[in-house]
């Protein structure tokens, strides 16, 4: 009876922590924004949080299990593939994908991730594509783009594949992901990802100018404190709730799970910035929260098509 409980308990954490991990990447313009004040190029802005997020990443494995440290030499590749093909990938398609268009065409192009999870999923996992899913990834990619807005303004065929690039390298997370947690802690799986993103990011972001930047700061430990809040609050906690959330959530579910993330955003974007709420984009914010709901409505329910 006590293990049907923790079943139980288990997978309804598991949602809980991918959706925490959407409201925290959802906090990311705010911080985004202010460093972008001392000059900071978005690739630079990268490398700040990928390098402070593996430092803070070391030091919570060091004391919850050093020996967590040690990974086979045939998984590195699997860890290139999370720290450059994902993180880092995804980061640099994204913002470069700005600065080619619009960034709500960047933003939907993006959330094409849900979408790219749940083809590989059924290649590499062979998920089952239910009716329940289906439903919940058009209402979640509707949503997006509703809350994102709808913009095609100068999207050229380069800006279109490395858009799409952005989306392919954030789903690749959790594909990868599931695979690391199946020989590895969620703590070793994140702390070396981060630790080969970090050494990845110092290779693209010119650091010599950055330390220019960073000299010409008039508060130095003023950078440093909002520079690791930062590193906190929109890798270190989501990352860890998000893997953390793999270890119980199919990756295609998952991933349409964390579109809650641009909801949010919008949400920070109205509360903190005084952005105008559009009729559109509060429909995409229902319609994302229908996602979540259909997504965790129990399995019994009469008339749902199973999970």
């Amino acid at each position: 009876m006590k293990t049907k409980k923790i079943i139980k308990s288990s997978a309804a954490l598991g949602p809980a922590l991918i959706i925490l991990a959407g409201i925290f990447w959802g906090s990311m313009g705010i911080f985004v924004r202010h460093l972008a004040e001392y000059g900071f190029t978005p690739i630079q802005i990268v490398c700040i949080r990928v390098v402070l997020a593996a430092l803070l990443f070391c030091v919570i494995q060091l004391i919850i299990d050093p020996k967590g440290f040690h990974i086979a030499l045939r998984d590195i590749p699997l860890f290139l593939g999370l720290g450059l093909g994902s993180i880092l990938f995804f980061t640099v398609c994204y913002f470069t994908a700005i600065s080619m268009m619009t960034l709500s065409t960047a933003a939907i192009l993006l959330y094409t991730s849900p979408i790219w999870i749940m083809l590989m999923s059924l290649l590499f996992f062979h998920e089952k594509l239910t009716g329940r899913k289906v439903i919940a990834l058009i209402l979640a990619f509707g949503g997006c783009v509703l809350v994102s807005g709808i913009s095609g303004g100068g999207l050229t065929l380069v800006g279109l594949l490395v858009g799409l690039g952005s989306g392919i390298g954030y789903g690749l997370y959790s594909i990868l992901g599931t695979v690391a947690l199946r020989r590895y802690s969620p703590y070793t799986v994140t702390t070396w990802t981060f630790i080969i993103a970090a050494i990845g990011s110092i290779f693209i972001s010119h650091p010599a100018d950055m330390v220019e930047k960073i000299s010409a700061a008039s508060s130095f430990s003023g950078l440093l404190g909002f520079s690791l809040l930062t590193a906190l609050v929109t890798a270190v906690i989501p990352f860890l709730a998000y893997t953390l959330g793999l270890r119980s959530v199919e990756a295609s579910k998952a991933g349409i799970l964390a579109t809650i993330e641009p909801m949010v955003a919008t949400l920070f974007g109205i509360l903190v910035f005084s952005e105008p709420l559009t009729l559109m984009s509060g429909l995409g914010v229902l319609l994302i929260l229908a996602a979540v709901v259909i997504l965790n409505l129990p399995q019994n329910l009469k008339n749902l098509p199973p999970n």
